[in-house]
């Protein structure tokens, strides 16, 4: 019998905070602050989506806009960092790394630092309060000017640390046919010197150029997707050489009609190509699933055996920032997990 993946300890290291929000939260929120929510978000839910081009991005940005438009005062964000701790914990997840971007909420609360402070605070308390320690990637736009990521990468070096409730990672998200990657590179430099890890997306919506732009200007640590460098050997073996983790996120490549089905996701190809991987969710709200289901999807799609599942799970951890004890306990609870 296939062992459960929910008892699988696991460490989440992509997920978006809006996009982490249960549904029956957004409903309950836009409720309060009298918004009213599109089809696609209520009676049509869960949405169909796809990102292969400009319209289908747009659509998508629409619906994630509207979901980030419901969240108007410190309660908000703090629900949303306690439900998702809550989520994670019942996956599985002993270690969450969530990315938020604190310019989207500053306006209701007094500015992008009281807005980072009340999510790190709450990320404090909710990792006292159940098994999941939570900590904090600050996430630049690249649809908005380089200097404005430079400004958030300044903020998150002055809150950066190595635990639970502190900032662990710098990031950089959004449209990935937006902007100029090279460009943020000097905001990448300021998180770097803080000792934060370097974690920008790549590679799900362009195709292996961007993922090797993103390995000479930026040096990150790990690059969320980056699937497509599977299309050309040579970047794929300069990601393995790189050490650099992916963050893959297979159900999302699928809801976003980057590859037709959760068969053809190349995950295999990646990880018999030697590259670190931490599955992770993305978007649960607009694509319609958790972590679990990422590992779920690894078995049932693409034939992982357990002893795969649990090297996908030792790979999220040691592509974590989590503390080394953390980390200790949760790679001893893996090989509990085969033996069980």
């Amino acid at each position: 019998m296939s062992r459960a993946v929910v008892d699988l300890p696991k460490a989440h290291l992509h997920l978006h905070f809006t996009g982490s929000m249960r549904v029956a939260t957004v409903h309950e929120l836009a409720t309060r602050h009298g918004i009213r929510l599109p089809d696609a978000l209520t009676s049509d839910y869960p949405p169909r989506l796809s990102a292969r081009d400009e319209r289908g991005w747009f659509r998508f940005q629409r619906l994630y806009d509207a979901a980030r438009a419901c969240v108007r005062d410190e309660s908000d964000l703090r629900r949303i960092v306690r439900e998702a701790a809550e989520d994670d914990a019942a996956e599985g997840s002993r270690w969450l790394e969530i990315q938020v971007d604190p310019t989207s909420y500053a306006p209701f609360v007094g500015g992008i630092t009281p807005a980072l402070e009340i999510v790190l605070d709450e990320a404090r308390l909710a990792s006292a309060a159940g098994p999941t320690g939570v900590a904090v990637v600050v996430a630049a736009s690249r649809i908005r000017h380089p200097l404005d990521a430079r400004t958030l990468a300044r903020l998150a070096a002055r809150y950066a640390g190595e635990g639970p409730g502190e900032v662990v990672g710098f990031g950089l998200s959004n449209d990935e046919r937006r902007g100029v990657t090279e460009e943020f590179a000097p905001a990448f430099e300021i998180a770097r010197r803080a000792g934060l890890a370097l974690v920008p997306h790549a590679g799900e919506l362009l195709g292996p150029t961007a993922v090797e732009t993103t390995l000479e200007s930026l040096r990150p640590d790990r690059i969320g997707h980056g699937v497509r460098s599977v299309e050309d050997p040579r970047v794929l073996d300069l990601v393995a050489e790189s050490g650099v983790a992916l963050e893959v996120c297979p159900r999302s490549n699928v809801a976003l009609g980057v590859y037709g089905s959760a068969q053809d996701v190349p995950l295999r190809t990646i990880v018999d190509h030697g590259i670190p991987v931490a599955l992770g969710a993305d978007d649960p709200l607009l694509f319609g699933s958790r972590l679990a289901p990422q590992y779920e999807s690894a078995r049932e799609d693409l034939v992982f055996s357990d002893d795969e599942l649990a090297g996908l799970a030792r790979g999220s951890w040691r592509a974590s920032r989590a503390p080394e004890d953390v980390r200790k306990q949760a790679l001893e609870g893996i090989e509990a997990w085969l033996a069980g």
